[in-house]
């Protein structure tokens, strides 16, 4: 499996070292853990902005006739 060498502070060590006795886990497997679950919620937005402009799209003239005041001017419309 690939590996990753990640360096952090005094304090950030000593921080994670606490955190991994008070959990009864290794230190590999809590940084490990938090990489894998920013990478999950991470793939949750991009897969929620997708779902939403999906959506956006598939309604916009709905949402146009709803928000008139929102919608951008057209061309040779004054701002």
């Amino acid at each position: 499996m690939p590996a990753l060498n990640v360096e952090f502070s005094d304090r950030e060590l000593a921080d994670l070292r606490q955190m991994a006795k008070e959990r009864g886990t290794s230190m590999k497997a809590l940084v490990r853990e938090a990489a894998a679950a920013d990478i999950a919620r991470h793939r949750a937005l991009q897969e929620g902005a997708e779902e939403f402009r999906r959506f956006f799209a598939a309604h916009a003239a709905e949402f146009a006739a709803a928000f008139p005041d929102d919608e951008p001017p057209t061309r040779g419309e004054a701002a």
